[in-house]
Protein backbone atom coordinates (compact mmCIF):
# COMPACT_ATOMS: atom_id res chain seq x y z
CA UNK A 1 0.00 0.00 0.00
CA UNK A 2 2.75 2.15 0.79
CA UNK A 3 4.46 1.45 -2.50
CA UNK A 4 1.27 2.21 -4.24
CA UNK A 5 0.69 5.43 -2.62
CA UNK A 6 4.27 6.29 -3.47
CA UNK A 7 3.61 6.35 -7.08
CA UNK A 8 2.85 9.49 -9.15
CA UNK A 9 0.93 7.51 -12.12
CA UNK A 10 -1.66 6.07 -9.70
CA UNK A 11 -4.40 8.29 -8.61
CA UNK A 12 -4.74 7.96 -4.34
CA UNK A 13 -7.89 7.35 -4.55
CA UNK A 14 -7.11 4.38 -6.89
CA UNK A 15 -5.00 3.34 -4.62
CA UNK A 16 -7.33 3.74 -1.14
CA UNK A 17 -9.91 2.05 -2.77
CA UNK A 18 -8.16 -0.77 -4.13
CA UNK A 19 -6.71 -1.67 -0.89
CA UNK A 20 -10.30 -1.38 1.03
CA UNK A 21 -11.44 -3.84 -2.07
CA UNK A 22 -8.33 -6.28 -1.00
CA UNK A 23 -8.77 -6.45 2.57
CA UNK A 24 -12.51 -7.29 2.23
CA UNK A 25 -11.53 -10.09 0.12
CA UNK A 26 -9.11 -11.44 1.75
CA UNK A 27 -11.08 -11.57 5.04
CA UNK A 28 -13.70 -12.67 3.06
CA UNK A 29 -12.00 -16.09 2.03
CA UNK A 30 -10.02 -16.32 4.61
CA UNK A 31 -12.77 -15.59 8.01
CA UNK A 32 -10.95 -14.53 11.04
CA UNK A 33 -12.48 -14.40 14.15
CA UNK A 34 -12.33 -12.63 17.32
CA UNK A 35 -13.18 -14.83 20.46
CA UNK A 36 -15.27 -17.40 18.38
CA UNK A 37 -16.85 -14.66 16.86
CA UNK A 38 -16.49 -14.51 13.49
CA UNK A 39 -15.41 -11.03 11.79
CA UNK A 40 -17.98 -9.45 8.90
CA UNK A 41 -15.07 -7.83 6.55
CA UNK A 42 -17.68 -5.91 4.66
CA UNK A 43 -18.90 -4.26 8.15
CA UNK A 44 -15.52 -4.37 9.55
CA UNK A 45 -14.03 -2.22 7.19
CA UNK A 46 -16.74 -0.01 5.61
CA UNK A 47 -18.64 0.71 9.26
CA UNK A 48 -15.92 3.58 10.14
CA UNK A 49 -17.06 5.47 7.11
CA UNK A 50 -20.01 6.55 8.69
CA UNK A 51 -18.36 7.73 12.06
CA UNK A 52 -19.49 11.79 12.64
CA UNK A 53 -16.17 12.63 12.91
CA UNK A 54 -14.59 11.27 9.43
CA UNK A 55 -17.92 12.91 8.35
CA UNK A 56 -17.16 15.92 9.82
CA UNK A 57 -13.58 16.52 8.11
CA UNK A 58 -15.13 15.56 4.81
CA UNK A 59 -17.23 18.49 5.18
CA UNK A 60 -14.40 20.99 6.13
CA UNK A 61 -12.71 19.64 3.07
CA UNK A 62 -15.53 19.95 0.80
CA UNK A 63 -16.38 23.74 2.68
CA UNK A 64 -12.76 24.74 2.44
CA UNK A 65 -12.57 23.48 -1.49
CA UNK A 66 -15.29 25.75 -2.20
CA UNK A 67 -14.32 29.00 -0.53
CA UNK A 68 -10.74 28.07 -2.50
CA UNK A 69 -12.30 28.23 -5.92
CA UNK A 70 -14.72 30.82 -5.00
CA UNK A 71 -12.67 33.00 -4.36
CA UNK A 72 -14.35 34.54 -1.00
CA UNK A 73 -11.26 35.84 0.42
CA UNK A 74 -9.72 37.16 -2.13
CA UNK A 75 -10.36 41.17 -0.94
CA UNK A 76 -9.55 40.59 1.85
CA UNK A 77 -6.30 38.94 0.60
CA UNK A 78 -5.68 41.46 -1.78
CA UNK A 79 -6.19 44.52 1.08
CA UNK A 80 -3.03 42.45 2.91
CA UNK A 81 -1.09 42.63 -0.05
CA UNK A 82 -1.81 46.27 -1.03
CA UNK A 83 -0.88 47.07 2.70
CA UNK A 84 2.54 45.20 2.61
CA UNK A 85 4.51 47.73 1.06
CA UNK A 86 3.52 50.33 3.82
CA UNK A 87 3.10 48.20 6.60
CA UNK A 88 5.37 45.21 5.64
CA UNK A 89 6.26 44.01 9.65
CA UNK A 90 1.89 44.60 10.69
CA UNK A 91 0.86 43.06 7.35
CA UNK A 92 2.79 40.29 8.23
CA UNK A 93 1.24 40.12 11.64
CA UNK A 94 -2.09 40.24 9.59
CA UNK A 95 -1.78 37.46 7.46
CA UNK A 96 -0.10 35.62 10.51
CA UNK A 97 -3.31 35.93 12.65
CA UNK A 98 -5.54 35.47 9.26
CA UNK A 99 -4.34 32.12 8.63
CA UNK A 100 -4.65 31.53 12.12
CA UNK A 101 -8.44 32.45 12.61
CA UNK A 102 -9.63 30.49 9.77
CA UNK A 103 -7.58 27.74 10.38
CA UNK A 104 -9.57 27.03 13.81
CA UNK A 105 -13.10 26.89 11.87
CA UNK A 106 -11.69 24.97 8.37
CA UNK A 107 -9.21 23.17 7.31
CA UNK A 108 -5.59 24.24 7.36
CA UNK A 109 -4.68 23.00 3.85
CA UNK A 110 -6.97 25.22 1.64
CA UNK A 111 -6.42 28.44 3.54
CA UNK A 112 -2.47 28.15 2.89
CA UNK A 113 -3.34 26.95 -0.97
CA UNK A 114 -5.06 30.07 -0.81
CA UNK A 115 -2.50 32.23 0.82
CA UNK A 116 0.74 31.08 -1.15
CA UNK A 117 0.34 32.79 -4.59
CA UNK A 118 -0.41 36.08 -2.80
CA UNK A 119 2.59 35.60 -0.52
CA UNK A 120 4.75 34.56 -3.25
CA UNK A 121 3.92 37.88 -5.52
CA UNK A 122 4.18 39.47 -1.76
CA UNK A 123 8.03 38.75 -1.92
CA UNK A 124 8.80 39.11 -5.05
CA UNK A 125 7.62 42.73 -5.19
CA UNK A 126 9.31 43.49 -1.54
CA UNK A 127 12.38 41.51 -2.48
CA UNK A 128 12.38 39.02 0.21
CA UNK A 129 12.68 35.37 0.25
CA UNK A 130 9.42 33.67 0.24
CA UNK A 131 10.30 31.45 2.60
CA UNK A 132 10.56 34.05 5.33
CA UNK A 133 6.73 35.12 4.92
CA UNK A 134 5.29 31.01 3.89
CA UNK A 135 6.73 29.19 6.54
CA UNK A 136 5.58 31.06 9.31
CA UNK A 137 1.98 31.21 7.75
CA UNK A 138 2.10 27.55 7.31
CA UNK A 139 3.02 27.23 11.24
CA UNK A 140 0.13 29.86 12.33
CA UNK A 141 -2.46 28.03 10.74
CA UNK A 142 -1.22 24.98 13.12
CA UNK A 143 -1.43 27.02 15.79
CA UNK A 144 -4.77 28.58 14.80
CA UNK A 145 -5.65 24.24 14.26
CA UNK A 146 -5.11 23.60 18.01
CA UNK A 147 -7.20 25.76 19.15
CA UNK A 148 -10.86 24.17 18.46
CA UNK A 149 -12.15 20.59 18.04
CA UNK A 150 -13.14 21.45 14.28
CA UNK A 151 -9.57 22.94 13.56
CA UNK A 152 -7.63 19.51 12.71
CA UNK A 153 -8.53 16.36 11.96
CA UNK A 154 -6.67 14.92 14.39
CA UNK A 155 -8.90 17.15 17.25
CA UNK A 156 -12.26 15.80 15.63
CA UNK A 157 -10.73 12.06 15.89
CA UNK A 158 -9.39 12.97 19.53
CA UNK A 159 -12.78 14.35 20.47
CA UNK A 160 -15.23 11.41 18.91
CA UNK A 161 -13.03 8.61 20.32
CA UNK A 162 -13.09 10.30 23.75
CA UNK A 163 -16.92 9.99 23.20
CA UNK A 164 -16.85 6.34 22.62
CA UNK A 165 -15.06 5.73 25.95
CA UNK A 166 -17.51 7.23 27.69
CA UNK A 167 -16.08 10.34 28.78
CA UNK A 168 -16.71 13.93 28.86
CA UNK A 169 -18.00 15.32 25.26
CA UNK A 170 -15.98 18.28 24.46
CA UNK A 171 -17.35 21.65 22.67
CA UNK A 172 -15.80 23.28 20.30
CA UNK A 173 -14.42 26.04 22.17
CA UNK A 174 -13.53 23.92 25.59
CA UNK A 175 -10.10 24.36 25.00
CA UNK A 176 -9.43 27.87 23.51
CA UNK A 177 -8.19 29.73 26.45
CA UNK A 178 -5.35 27.79 26.99
CA UNK A 179 -4.58 27.51 22.97
CA UNK A 180 -5.17 31.19 23.15
CA UNK A 181 -2.22 31.29 25.77
CA UNK A 182 0.47 28.96 24.21
CA UNK A 183 -0.52 30.23 20.60
CA UNK A 184 0.10 33.66 21.33
CA UNK A 185 3.72 33.05 22.25
CA UNK A 186 3.55 30.70 19.38
CA UNK A 187 2.16 33.73 16.85
CA UNK A 188 4.91 36.12 18.41
CA UNK A 189 7.56 33.54 17.77
CA UNK A 190 6.55 33.78 14.06
CA UNK A 191 6.55 37.05 13.35
CA UNK A 192 9.68 38.35 15.18
CA UNK A 193 11.82 35.47 15.49
CA UNK A 194 11.67 32.95 12.92
CA UNK A 195 12.29 34.68 10.04
CA UNK A 196 15.55 35.73 11.40
CA UNK A 197 17.12 31.74 11.49
CA UNK A 198 15.35 31.38 8.26
CA UNK A 199 17.64 30.60 5.03
CA UNK A 200 16.66 32.55 2.17
CA UNK A 201 15.86 30.07 -0.47
CA UNK A 202 15.16 31.35 -4.59
CA UNK A 203 12.48 29.51 -6.18
CA UNK A 204 13.63 27.23 -9.19
CA UNK A 205 12.48 29.89 -11.68
CA UNK A 206 15.03 32.45 -10.98
CA UNK A 207 17.80 30.13 -11.38
CA UNK A 208 19.65 30.08 -14.53
CA UNK A 209 17.78 27.24 -16.50
CA UNK A 210 16.14 28.62 -19.64
CA UNK A 211 12.02 27.75 -19.19
CA UNK A 212 10.80 26.91 -22.72
CA UNK A 213 7.36 26.38 -23.79
CA UNK A 214 5.55 24.06 -26.42
CA UNK A 215 3.59 26.72 -29.13
CA UNK A 216 1.56 26.08 -32.38
CA UNK A 217 2.38 29.01 -34.63
CA UNK A 218 -0.96 29.61 -36.93
CA UNK A 219 -0.61 29.87 -40.88
CA UNK A 220 -2.89 32.42 -42.61
CA UNK A 221 -3.37 33.74 -45.96
CA UNK A 222 -1.81 36.78 -44.99
CA UNK A 223 1.28 35.23 -42.90
CA UNK A 224 4.77 35.19 -44.54
CA UNK A 225 4.74 31.33 -44.89
CA UNK A 226 2.17 30.84 -47.04
CA UNK A 227 2.61 29.96 -49.98
CA UNK A 228 6.48 29.85 -49.36
CA UNK A 229 8.45 26.69 -48.84
CA UNK A 230 10.12 25.50 -45.60
CA UNK A 231 13.53 26.67 -46.52
CA UNK A 232 12.31 30.44 -47.18
CA UNK A 233 10.75 30.35 -43.88
CA UNK A 234 13.95 29.28 -42.05
CA UNK A 235 16.02 31.98 -43.59
CA UNK A 236 13.50 34.16 -42.64
CA UNK A 237 13.25 33.19 -39.11
CA UNK A 238 17.05 32.75 -38.30
CA UNK A 239 18.59 29.35 -37.09
CA UNK A 240 17.37 29.09 -33.45
CA UNK A 241 13.68 28.50 -35.34
CA UNK A 242 13.18 25.09 -34.31
CA UNK A 243 10.62 22.89 -35.71
CA UNK A 244 9.19 20.01 -34.26
CA UNK A 245 6.18 18.96 -37.00
CA UNK A 246 3.75 20.60 -39.26
CA UNK A 247 0.22 19.74 -39.04
CA UNK A 248 -2.02 20.12 -41.95
CA UNK A 249 -4.89 18.31 -40.96
CA UNK A 250 -6.74 16.83 -38.42
CA UNK A 251 -4.84 13.18 -38.88
CA UNK A 252 -2.44 14.58 -41.70
CA UNK A 253 1.34 15.57 -40.79
CA UNK A 254 3.99 17.13 -43.05
CA UNK A 255 7.22 16.13 -43.50
CA UNK A 256 10.04 18.57 -42.32
CA UNK A 257 11.75 18.85 -45.96
CA UNK A 258 13.35 22.48 -46.96
CA UNK A 259 10.84 22.29 -50.50
CA UNK A 260 7.67 21.70 -48.42
CA UNK A 261 5.40 24.87 -49.27
CA UNK A 262 3.25 26.13 -46.58
CA UNK A 263 -0.87 26.70 -46.91
CA UNK A 264 -3.18 28.73 -45.13
CA UNK A 265 -4.41 26.26 -42.16
CA UNK A 266 -0.97 24.54 -41.57
CA UNK A 267 -0.16 24.07 -37.82
CA UNK A 268 3.73 25.02 -36.86
CA UNK A 269 4.69 23.08 -33.74
CA UNK A 270 7.68 24.98 -31.86
CA UNK A 271 9.45 24.90 -28.64
CA UNK A 272 11.22 28.88 -27.30
CA UNK A 273 11.40 30.88 -24.89
CA UNK A 274 8.30 32.73 -24.40
CA UNK A 275 9.94 35.78 -25.84
CA UNK A 276 11.14 34.01 -28.56
CA UNK A 277 7.67 32.99 -29.61
CA UNK A 278 6.25 36.79 -29.40
CA UNK A 279 8.97 37.62 -31.55
CA UNK A 280 8.63 34.93 -34.14
CA UNK A 281 4.41 35.78 -34.43
CA UNK A 282 5.24 39.18 -34.87
CA UNK A 283 8.03 38.80 -37.77
CA UNK A 284 6.25 35.81 -39.55
CA UNK A 285 2.92 37.58 -39.01
CA UNK A 286 1.40 34.12 -37.34
CA UNK A 287 -0.41 34.38 -34.60
CA UNK A 288 -0.58 31.75 -31.37
CA UNK A 289 -4.26 31.13 -31.14
CA UNK A 290 -6.72 29.97 -33.70
CA UNK A 291 -9.42 32.50 -35.14
CA UNK A 292 -11.80 30.06 -33.99
CA UNK A 293 -10.71 30.94 -30.43
CA UNK A 294 -12.01 34.66 -31.15
CA UNK A 295 -15.40 33.71 -32.48
CA UNK A 296 -17.02 34.68 -28.76
CA UNK A 297 -17.68 38.32 -28.05
CA UNK A 298 -16.54 37.43 -25.01
CA UNK A 299 -13.07 36.78 -26.23
CA UNK A 300 -10.73 38.82 -25.31
CA UNK A 301 -9.36 41.58 -28.00
CA UNK A 302 -5.63 41.61 -28.34
CA UNK A 303 -5.58 44.75 -30.10
CA UNK A 304 -6.97 46.31 -26.83
CA UNK A 305 -4.38 48.47 -24.41
CA UNK A 306 -6.09 46.50 -21.61
CA UNK A 307 -4.54 43.08 -22.77
CA UNK A 308 -1.63 41.44 -20.67
CA UNK A 309 0.27 38.55 -21.17
CA UNK A 310 0.18 36.31 -18.06
CA UNK A 311 1.47 32.56 -17.18
CA UNK A 312 -1.07 30.57 -15.06
CA UNK A 313 -0.18 27.43 -13.01
CA UNK A 314 -2.29 24.22 -13.09
CA UNK A 315 -1.79 22.80 -9.81
CA UNK A 316 -2.97 19.84 -8.51
CA UNK A 317 -6.88 19.34 -7.72
CA UNK A 318 -7.46 22.51 -10.37
CA UNK A 319 -10.40 22.69 -12.42
CA UNK A 320 -8.49 22.15 -15.37
CA UNK A 321 -5.83 19.10 -13.91
CA UNK A 322 -5.46 15.99 -16.36
CA UNK A 323 -8.20 18.33 -18.49
CA UNK A 324 -7.51 19.53 -22.13
CA UNK A 325 -8.31 23.58 -22.87
CA UNK A 326 -10.71 22.34 -25.48
CA UNK A 327 -13.26 20.46 -23.30
CA UNK A 328 -13.15 22.95 -20.57
CA UNK A 329 -13.84 25.56 -23.14
CA UNK A 330 -10.87 27.73 -22.06
CA UNK A 331 -11.36 30.63 -23.82
CA UNK A 332 -15.35 31.16 -23.36
CA UNK A 333 -15.43 30.16 -19.87
CA UNK A 334 -12.32 32.36 -18.56
CA UNK A 335 -12.27 35.19 -21.39
CA UNK A 336 -8.44 34.34 -21.70
CA UNK A 337 -5.75 33.29 -25.09
CA UNK A 338 -3.49 30.30 -24.24
CA UNK A 339 -0.90 31.21 -26.06
CA UNK A 340 1.99 28.30 -24.73
CA UNK A 341 2.34 25.58 -22.33
CA UNK A 342 5.58 24.86 -20.17
CA UNK A 343 5.89 21.76 -18.29
CA UNK A 344 8.59 21.03 -15.56
CA UNK A 345 9.80 17.36 -15.50
CA UNK A 346 12.17 15.41 -12.99
CA UNK A 347 15.81 16.03 -13.59
CA UNK A 348 15.15 18.38 -16.59
CA UNK A 349 13.40 21.19 -17.71
CA UNK A 350 11.53 19.59 -20.86
CA UNK A 351 8.13 21.05 -22.01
Amino acid sequence: GLYLFSRDWIPIETTGLGILVAMISLFYFFPYDVNGIPIEPAYFFVSSFGHEALVTICALLAIGKAIEISGSLQPLIGFLSTSWTKHPKISFLGVLFFGAFFSAFINNTPIVVILIPALIAVAHKANVSSSKILMPMGMATLVGGMSTTIGTSTNLLVVGISRDMGLQEIQLFDFVVPAVIAGSIGMVFLWLVAPRYLSDRQPRENRNVTRLFEAILYVNQDSYPHGKTLAELMIKAGDDFQIQKIKRSESLFVAKIPTVVLEAGDQIYIKDTIEKLKEYEKLLGLTLHQDADLTTEDAPDQKSDNTHLAEVVIGSGSLLDQQTLNTQKFSQRFNLLPLAIHRSRTGSEVV
